[in-house]
């Protein structure tokens, strides 16, 4: 057995060591989307579709014999793909959704050594059951997930934090060398042992022809669990990527906890318990239609903990539901090769069939109602009484413990308020599934048939099902407060434009949404329409900087981050602006309906494309911008682009920078201290800094922000104007390491 454990555990453990090893190289090049990480979910589920069904088809028409020739072959096949460094090239040259550029780049770089590992859990196992007939290769495949949980957790804490990423995929290369040799040595194992041994089912006392095929409604929902449970996976990253930032820590927390649900429930049958599950989920479920109701006036750490932990139980029950309804080991490549279908479709639908049919994100909210329909099916699948119960219990529970942490909850951002609307609202619904369920239990105490109680008991799950569903559609369908002009979804994430005070033509203004982030707002009267708004007023940094800069003269300027253009108000005849955006969405809007650029009285030169690559590309063209300011107005949504504010972009940045130019920061956040960052990126560079929070604005329509001005120039920082609202350089008790493209700690940020 040791022979197939080593390479079961080392196959999972470099498969899952690689996601987010090749994740972090290409994630600068596409923007720092959390659409690269979804889109290498993608990748990485087809793959492993592809990998089973190879297994599957392997071990139904080759001989054992031949399948270890033609799998050592292949292995050797993949060493040729080594070093799995992404080339130059495949830097993103795309305007629009470069899913498809993704995906390519992976199959070139990452395609057969990965493969050709996916196939490593299923062929082993089947291999294990050639060379030990009767005895189960199940906890084998825990085995496997131990191996990719392992990998998954010591990246973000060991590897990425030791190692560069060239020094990570050299050590990933000597692995693969390592598993071939350790896969040659399972195929030997394989080769030595009786051809024509056909192995005997573990958990049956029938012959393989006397065991019945597979229900197809078990079959289906062999392809539904695992579907539902990568829906929620994808969405729950999706989450946590848009509310706080792009980073591996982000992707490997919600993918662990789904892996490990594998290893809990394929180990044994025991650690998995309908009742205590089904109670939880209830509960999870309560907890997330509240975090949703409260957006992002939810602490940062309670939306992390509260979307992960009801993540893990609903994968629970997901999961422990499929051990269930495992086959006996003769079927074991065909029901791996269905659940890996599973994945891969939930993967498609969150990562392209979503995109392109919806406006928002509402992958969380749908999977939850597919996992609410699965549940009624399962119990009466099952006609389990300890489903229904947990799930009825689990939500009792929830609506009497909430009001009695009143005063735990009490300043939380009006969190609590939300949980006692929810279940305020809902009261009825659980007082009539508790009705329910207390005839059901008094009918089948008094002799009703297993038959007749057991579609009794089903009501009130089903009952509980159809509360969830309209709970999460109301949240779906809950009307804006405001007319919605534009509403949009790309790669890049969602936009709305929304349209205040109609009936008030002087009041009347447009506001840009990206996501949950105000992105800039114009007035539509004429005479207010190229004011200065939002986070651009006359007060604040980047004001500060345009109007008060040493050199008087035509200024050159450049701005990370078009929003609405706002900053063309600054304009004047002679001046140059040149604008990076990345999402083209964002580049329409700005013509229509925004109309600062078209106003602007300066030469404006959008140019579409990340802002990094494409200045590195002017670089490489000689073609030096030579900017008085660049403003970095990148960094006030909830989800940062990490790699823009690394010393690798800061020394991009200061080659287009005059000599005595400014470099403008725009680090308003809700979650993360950015000023720590800036401050040793400035020290590293000897550049002088100042942070400007301008929060006595008098008009409403200019925001309370804070930027940092960095330059050489320190008489520009000293003027009367800019040192009146400089705040005091933050204490050395929280000094922030120097942020590169190998490690940006964002944990020691967090506020």
């Amino acid at each position: 057995m040791l022979p197939f454990a080593l390479s079961i555990f080392t196959g999972a453990f470099l498969l899952f060591q690689v996601q987010p090893l090749i994740g972090k190289y290409i994630l600068p090049w596409f923007g720092g989307s959390p659409g690269v990480w979804t889109t290498c979910l993608l990748f990485f589920q087809t793959l492993l579709l592809g990998g089973y069904a190879y297994a599957h088809l392997s071990s139904k028409f080759l001989k054992p014999r031949g399948q270890t020739v033609l799998h050592l072959a292949l292995l050797l096949l993949a060493l040729a793909f080594l070093p799995i460094t992404p080339a130059e090239s495949w830097k993103s040259h795309l305007n629009g959704n470069p899913t498809l550029h993704i995906l390519l780049l992976l199959t070139a770089t990452i395609g057969l050594p990965y493969f050709v590992l996916s196939a490593t859990g299923p062929l082993m196992q089947q291999w294990f059951t050639v060379t030990r007939p009767g005895v189960s290769p199940y906890r084998l495949y825990a085995l496997s997930n131990i191996g990719s949980l392992l990998a998954l957790l010591s990246y973000p804490i060991f590897f990425e934090v030791k190692f560069s990423r060239h020094e990570q995929a050299v050590m990933w290369s000597l692995g693969l060398g390592g598993f071939v040799l350790l896969a040659a040595w399972s195929a030997r194992q394989v080769w030595c042992s009786t051809p024509a041994t056909t192995p005997a089912p573990a958990d049956t006392a029938t012959t393989p022809t006397d065991e019945p095929a597979p229900l197809w409604r078990d079959q289906l929902l062999w392809i539904a669990l695992p579907a539902i449970a990568s829906v929620l996976l994808l969405a729950t990253t999706n989450k946590l990527c848009q509310e706080v930032a792009v980073i591996p820590f982000l992707w490997v927390l919600p993918l662990a906890l789904y892996l490990l649900t594998f290893v809990i429930c394929f180990d044994h049958a025991r650690w998995y318990h309908r009742g205590v599950f089904a109670a939880l989920l209830a509960i999870g479920i309560a907890c997330v239609c509240a975090l949703l109701e409260a957006g992002t006036d939810a602490p940062m750490k309670l939306q992390i903990a509260g979307y992960s932990v009801t993540l893990f139980v609903a994968c629970m029950i997901c999961h422990g539901e499929l051990y269930q309804l495992k086959p006996p080991p003769r079927k074991l490549t065909s029901y791996f090769l269905f659940i890996s279908a599973g994945g891969a479709l939930g993967g498609l639908l969150v990562a392209v069939v979503a995109p392109a049919i919806f406006n928002e994100y509402l992958e969380l909210e749908l999977g939850f109602i597919a996992l609410g329909l699965a549940f009624v099916a399962l119990c009466f699948r099952h006609h389990s009484r300890t489903l229904a119960l947990g799930a009825i219990a689990g939500a009792l529970l929830a609506t009497l413990a909430v009001p009695a942490l009143a005063s735990t909850f009490e300043g939380s951002d009006g969190l609590l308020a939300e949980f006692l609307k929810f279940y305020r609202s809902h009261a009825v619904v659980l007082g009539c599934a508790l009705v329910t369920v207390l005839a059901c239990l008094f009918d089948f105490r008094h002799g009703r048939s297993v038959t007749g109680w057991r579609y009794s008991l089903g009501l009130p799950v089903t009952f509980l099902a159809i509360g969830l569903g309209y709970t999460f559609v109301r949240q779906i369908t809950a009307v804006e407060p405001v007319a919605v002009l534009r509403a949009s979804r790309n790669f890049y994430g969602t936009l709305k434009v929304l349209n205040y005070s109609p009936l008030d033509p002087s009041d009347n203004y447009h506001l840009l949404m990206h996501g949950a982030t105000t992105h800039g707002l114009q007035f539509v009267a004429p005479e207010r329409a190229f004011i200065p708004t939002s986070y651009y007023g006359a007060r604040s940094g980047v004001g500060l900087a345009l109007t008060h800069f040493t050199d008087q003269g035509k200024k050159r300027v450049g701005v990370v981050g078009l929003g609405t253009g706002s900053l063309a108000a600054y304009g004047r005849a002679g001046d140059t602006l040149r604008l990076y955006e990345i999402n083209p969405a964002v580049a329409r809007l700005a013509r229509d309906p925004f109309t600062y650029l078209a106003q602007c009285p300066a030469q404006v030169d959008v140019v579409m494309g990340d802002a990094r690559l494409e200045m590195e590309r002017e670089l490489a063209a000689g073609q030096v911008q030579a900017f008085d300011v660049l403003a970095l107005d990148a960094f006030s949504s909830d989800a940062i682009p990490v790699h823009l504010l690394t010393q690798e972009a800061f020394a991009t940045y200061l080659k287009h920078l005059k000599p005595g130019g400014v470099i403008a920061i725009h680090i308003s956040n809700r979650y993360l201290d950015l000023q720590p960052v800036v401050e040793r990126l400035a020290q590293h560079f000897g550049l002088a800094t100042a942070c400007i929070s301008d929060d006595t604005e008098e008009d409403w329509w200019v925001y309370s922000t804070t930027w940092m001005l960095v330059t050489k120039d320190r008489a520009l920082l000293a003027r009367s104007e800019i040192a009146a609202g400089t705040t005091a350089p933050t204490k050395a008790t929280r000094p922030a390491a120097l942020w590169t493209d190998d490690n940006a700690n964002l944990y020691s940020i967090m506020k």
